[in-house]
Protein backbone atom coordinates (compact mmCIF):
# COMPACT_ATOMS: atom_id res chain seq x y z
CA UNK A 1 0.00 0.00 0.00
CA UNK A 2 1.32 3.64 -0.90
CA UNK A 3 2.40 5.57 2.23
CA UNK A 4 -0.37 7.74 1.88
CA UNK A 5 -2.33 5.07 1.78
CA UNK A 6 -0.98 3.41 5.11
CA UNK A 7 -1.47 6.61 7.25
CA UNK A 8 -5.04 7.69 6.30
CA UNK A 9 -6.09 4.23 7.05
CA UNK A 10 -4.40 4.60 10.82
CA UNK A 11 -5.86 7.74 11.04
CA UNK A 12 -8.93 6.07 10.75
CA UNK A 13 -8.49 3.18 13.00
CA UNK A 14 -7.24 6.03 15.67
CA UNK A 15 -10.46 7.88 14.89
CA UNK A 16 -9.09 10.73 13.25
CA UNK A 17 -11.37 9.74 10.30
CA UNK A 18 -14.87 10.77 11.98
CA UNK A 19 -13.30 14.21 14.33
CA UNK A 20 -12.38 15.14 10.45
CA UNK A 21 -16.00 14.27 8.46
CA UNK A 22 -17.58 17.98 8.45
CA UNK A 23 -14.10 19.18 6.98
CA UNK A 24 -14.60 16.30 4.48
CA UNK A 25 -17.94 16.94 3.73
CA UNK A 26 -17.40 20.73 2.83
CA UNK A 27 -14.44 19.89 0.46
CA UNK A 28 -16.55 17.04 -1.52
CA UNK A 29 -19.45 19.89 -2.17
CA UNK A 30 -17.00 22.32 -3.26
CA UNK A 31 -15.74 19.92 -5.75
CA UNK A 32 -19.36 18.77 -6.56
CA UNK A 33 -20.08 22.76 -7.57
CA UNK A 34 -17.13 22.96 -9.41
CA UNK A 35 -18.56 19.86 -11.38
CA UNK A 36 -21.30 21.13 -12.20
CA UNK A 37 -20.31 24.71 -12.88
CA UNK A 38 -18.23 23.32 -15.80
CA UNK A 39 -20.08 20.53 -16.76
CA UNK A 40 -23.43 20.78 -15.88
CA UNK A 41 -25.95 19.27 -13.42
CA UNK A 42 -27.35 16.36 -14.98
CA UNK A 43 -24.22 13.51 -14.24
CA UNK A 44 -25.99 11.14 -16.90
CA UNK A 45 -24.01 13.85 -18.88
CA UNK A 46 -21.21 15.16 -16.49
CA UNK A 47 -18.96 12.21 -16.11
CA UNK A 48 -16.60 14.69 -13.80
CA UNK A 49 -20.30 15.21 -11.70
CA UNK A 50 -20.81 11.20 -11.46
CA UNK A 51 -17.65 10.79 -10.31
CA UNK A 52 -17.76 13.19 -7.50
CA UNK A 53 -21.13 12.20 -6.78
CA UNK A 54 -20.15 8.83 -5.84
CA UNK A 55 -16.86 10.09 -3.93
CA UNK A 56 -19.47 11.67 -2.07
CA UNK A 57 -22.02 8.89 -1.20
CA UNK A 58 -19.17 6.54 -0.27
CA UNK A 59 -18.44 9.10 2.31
CA UNK A 60 -21.80 8.97 3.32
CA UNK A 61 -22.61 12.47 2.56
CA UNK A 62 -26.69 12.80 2.19
CA UNK A 63 -28.28 13.22 -0.77
CA UNK A 64 -29.90 16.75 0.60
CA UNK A 65 -25.95 18.03 1.06
CA UNK A 66 -24.90 16.79 -2.76
CA UNK A 67 -28.37 18.41 -4.28
CA UNK A 68 -27.72 21.51 -2.73
CA UNK A 69 -24.07 21.30 -4.06
CA UNK A 70 -24.98 20.29 -7.51
CA UNK A 71 -27.69 23.31 -7.49
CA UNK A 72 -25.03 26.27 -6.10
CA UNK A 73 -22.39 24.89 -9.10
CA UNK A 74 -25.43 24.54 -11.74
CA UNK A 75 -26.50 28.45 -11.02
CA UNK A 76 -29.86 27.42 -9.41
CA UNK A 77 -28.46 28.76 -6.02
CA UNK A 78 -25.48 30.93 -4.86
CA UNK A 79 -22.09 29.48 -4.71
CA UNK A 80 -18.49 30.65 -5.07
CA UNK A 81 -16.39 31.08 -7.51
CA UNK A 82 -13.49 28.36 -7.20
CA UNK A 83 -9.97 27.92 -9.21
CA UNK A 84 -8.32 24.87 -9.32
CA UNK A 85 -4.79 24.72 -8.38
CA UNK A 86 -2.07 22.32 -8.30
CA UNK A 87 1.25 23.29 -6.34
CA UNK A 88 4.16 20.87 -6.04
CA UNK A 89 6.62 20.79 -3.76
CA UNK A 90 9.19 18.72 -1.47
CA UNK A 91 9.29 16.66 2.05
CA UNK A 92 12.11 15.52 3.65
CA UNK A 93 14.09 12.92 2.49
CA UNK A 94 13.12 13.88 -1.28
CA UNK A 95 9.93 12.98 -1.17
CA UNK A 96 8.02 14.44 -3.93
CA UNK A 97 3.97 15.87 -3.01
CA UNK A 98 1.08 17.35 -5.63
CA UNK A 99 -1.10 19.32 -3.38
CA UNK A 100 -4.90 20.00 -5.37
CA UNK A 101 -6.33 23.08 -4.85
CA UNK A 102 -9.79 24.60 -4.98
CA UNK A 103 -10.05 28.23 -3.77
CA UNK A 104 -11.57 31.28 -4.31
CA UNK A 105 -8.42 33.36 -3.20
CA UNK A 106 -5.25 32.22 -5.05
CA UNK A 107 -3.14 34.48 -2.83
CA UNK A 108 -4.56 33.19 0.23
CA UNK A 109 -4.09 29.39 -0.62
CA UNK A 110 -0.47 29.93 -2.17
CA UNK A 111 0.72 31.49 0.78
CA UNK A 112 -0.99 28.77 3.15
CA UNK A 113 0.82 25.92 1.38
CA UNK A 114 4.05 27.82 1.20
CA UNK A 115 3.84 28.39 4.91
CA UNK A 116 3.08 24.70 5.43
CA UNK A 117 6.39 23.55 3.56
CA UNK A 118 8.34 25.96 4.68
CA UNK A 119 7.57 25.32 8.68
CA UNK A 120 7.25 21.74 8.19
CA UNK A 121 10.35 21.42 6.61
CA UNK A 122 9.49 20.95 3.43
CA UNK A 123 9.35 23.28 -0.07
CA UNK A 124 7.35 24.35 -2.85
CA UNK A 125 9.19 23.23 -6.35
CA UNK A 126 8.76 24.89 -9.65
CA UNK A 127 5.71 24.03 -11.66
CA UNK A 128 6.66 20.49 -13.49
CA UNK A 129 9.44 19.58 -11.06
CA UNK A 130 7.92 16.45 -9.58
CA UNK A 131 4.39 16.51 -12.03
CA UNK A 132 6.03 14.68 -14.33
CA UNK A 133 6.34 11.54 -12.54
CA UNK A 134 2.65 11.71 -11.47
CA UNK A 135 -0.49 10.15 -13.61
CA UNK A 136 -4.10 9.55 -13.16
CA UNK A 137 -5.13 6.17 -12.06
CA UNK A 138 -7.58 4.17 -10.51
CA UNK A 139 -6.75 2.81 -7.57
CA UNK A 140 -8.91 -0.06 -5.69
CA UNK A 141 -8.27 -1.87 -2.72
CA UNK A 142 -9.51 -5.45 -2.16
CA UNK A 143 -9.08 -7.27 1.22
CA UNK A 144 -9.49 -10.93 1.37
CA UNK A 145 -8.69 -13.77 -1.52
CA UNK A 146 -5.79 -15.35 -3.14
CA UNK A 147 -3.82 -14.41 -5.50
CA UNK A 148 -5.27 -16.36 -8.36
CA UNK A 149 -8.93 -15.34 -7.28
CA UNK A 150 -7.82 -11.76 -7.43
CA UNK A 151 -6.47 -11.77 -10.25
CA UNK A 152 -8.70 -13.50 -12.78
CA UNK A 153 -11.96 -11.50 -11.06
CA UNK A 154 -9.40 -7.87 -11.25
CA UNK A 155 -9.02 -8.72 -15.05
CA UNK A 156 -12.59 -9.90 -15.38
CA UNK A 157 -13.66 -6.62 -14.12
CA UNK A 158 -11.62 -4.13 -15.92
CA UNK A 159 -8.64 -3.63 -13.54
CA UNK A 160 -5.20 -3.95 -15.54
CA UNK A 161 -2.80 -4.30 -12.51
CA UNK A 162 -3.12 -6.51 -9.42
CA UNK A 163 -0.56 -6.13 -6.39
CA UNK A 164 0.24 -7.78 -3.01
CA UNK A 165 -0.06 -4.81 -0.44
CA UNK A 166 0.44 -6.72 2.46
CA UNK A 167 -1.92 -8.21 5.28
CA UNK A 168 -4.32 -9.56 3.07
CA UNK A 169 -4.88 -6.38 0.94
CA UNK A 170 -4.60 -6.31 -2.55
CA UNK A 171 -4.18 -2.96 -4.78
CA UNK A 172 -5.92 -2.68 -8.18
CA UNK A 173 -4.62 -0.21 -10.23
CA UNK A 174 -7.24 0.70 -13.81
CA UNK A 175 -8.13 3.68 -16.25
CA UNK A 176 -9.81 6.39 -13.54
CA UNK A 177 -12.58 6.70 -15.52
CA UNK A 178 -13.52 2.96 -14.82
CA UNK A 179 -12.81 2.73 -11.28
CA UNK A 180 -16.01 2.72 -10.35
CA UNK A 181 -17.60 0.10 -12.65
CA UNK A 182 -14.50 -2.15 -11.49
CA UNK A 183 -15.29 -1.85 -8.20
CA UNK A 184 -19.49 -2.70 -8.58
CA UNK A 185 -17.97 -5.43 -10.84
CA UNK A 186 -15.87 -6.52 -8.07
CA UNK A 187 -18.59 -6.46 -5.79
CA UNK A 188 -21.12 -8.16 -7.85
CA UNK A 189 -18.54 -11.04 -7.58
CA UNK A 190 -18.25 -11.12 -3.32
CA UNK A 191 -14.94 -8.99 -3.62
CA UNK A 192 -14.62 -7.25 -0.14
CA UNK A 193 -13.26 -3.63 -1.63
CA UNK A 194 -12.23 -1.40 0.52
CA UNK A 195 -11.64 1.68 -1.35
CA UNK A 196 -12.03 3.18 -5.09
CA UNK A 197 -10.80 6.28 -5.67
CA UNK A 198 -9.28 7.95 -8.85
CA UNK A 199 -5.96 9.61 -7.61
CA UNK A 200 -2.51 10.48 -8.61
CA UNK A 201 -0.36 7.73 -8.76
CA UNK A 202 3.40 8.20 -9.41
CA UNK A 203 6.12 6.48 -10.98
CA UNK A 204 8.90 6.30 -8.44
CA UNK A 205 8.31 5.78 -4.50
CA UNK A 206 11.17 7.15 -1.91
CA UNK A 207 11.44 4.46 0.81
CA UNK A 208 11.61 6.46 3.95
CA UNK A 209 13.55 4.83 6.96
CA UNK A 210 14.13 7.38 8.93
CA UNK A 211 11.65 8.50 11.83
CA UNK A 212 12.53 11.93 12.09
CA UNK A 213 11.92 12.35 8.09
CA UNK A 214 8.61 10.24 8.44
CA UNK A 215 7.55 12.21 11.45
CA UNK A 216 7.93 15.53 8.86
CA UNK A 217 6.60 14.07 6.46
CA UNK A 218 3.01 13.02 8.05
CA UNK A 219 3.13 16.28 9.60
CA UNK A 220 3.14 17.86 6.07
CA UNK A 221 0.32 15.92 5.22
CA UNK A 222 -1.80 16.45 7.97
CA UNK A 223 -1.40 20.06 8.10
CA UNK A 224 -2.18 20.65 4.48
CA UNK A 225 -5.16 18.48 4.43
CA UNK A 226 -6.56 20.26 7.50
CA UNK A 227 -6.50 23.40 5.09
CA UNK A 228 -9.92 24.11 3.87
CA UNK A 229 -8.93 25.14 -0.22
CA UNK A 230 -6.91 21.41 -0.39
CA UNK A 231 -8.95 19.32 -1.80
CA UNK A 232 -6.01 16.48 -2.09
CA UNK A 233 -2.58 15.35 -1.41
CA UNK A 234 -0.58 12.97 -3.39
CA UNK A 235 2.83 11.96 -2.62
CA UNK A 236 5.56 9.15 -3.87
CA UNK A 237 7.08 8.04 0.04
CA UNK A 238 6.36 4.41 1.13
CA UNK A 239 6.48 4.40 5.11
CA UNK A 240 6.06 0.58 6.87
CA UNK A 241 3.22 0.57 8.56
CA UNK A 242 5.39 -0.17 11.90
CA UNK A 243 7.28 3.62 11.86
CA UNK A 244 4.56 5.30 11.06
CA UNK A 245 2.76 3.87 13.93
CA UNK A 246 5.99 4.72 16.19
CA UNK A 247 5.92 8.35 14.81
CA UNK A 248 2.07 8.84 14.52
CA UNK A 249 1.81 9.01 18.08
Amino acid sequence: MSGHSKWATIKHKKGAADKARAKVFNKIARQLEVAAREGGGDPSTNASLRTVILKAKGAQMTNDAIDRAVKRGAGVSDGGTYEAIMYEGYAPGGVAMLVDVLTDNRNRSGGDVRNIFAKLGGALAEPGAVGWQFSRRGVLLVQGGDEDTVMMAALEAGADDVADDGDGMWRLTCDPAHVFDVRDALQAGGMNVESAESTMVSSLTVEVTDAEDARKILRIIDALEDNDDVQDVYSNFDISEELMEAVGE
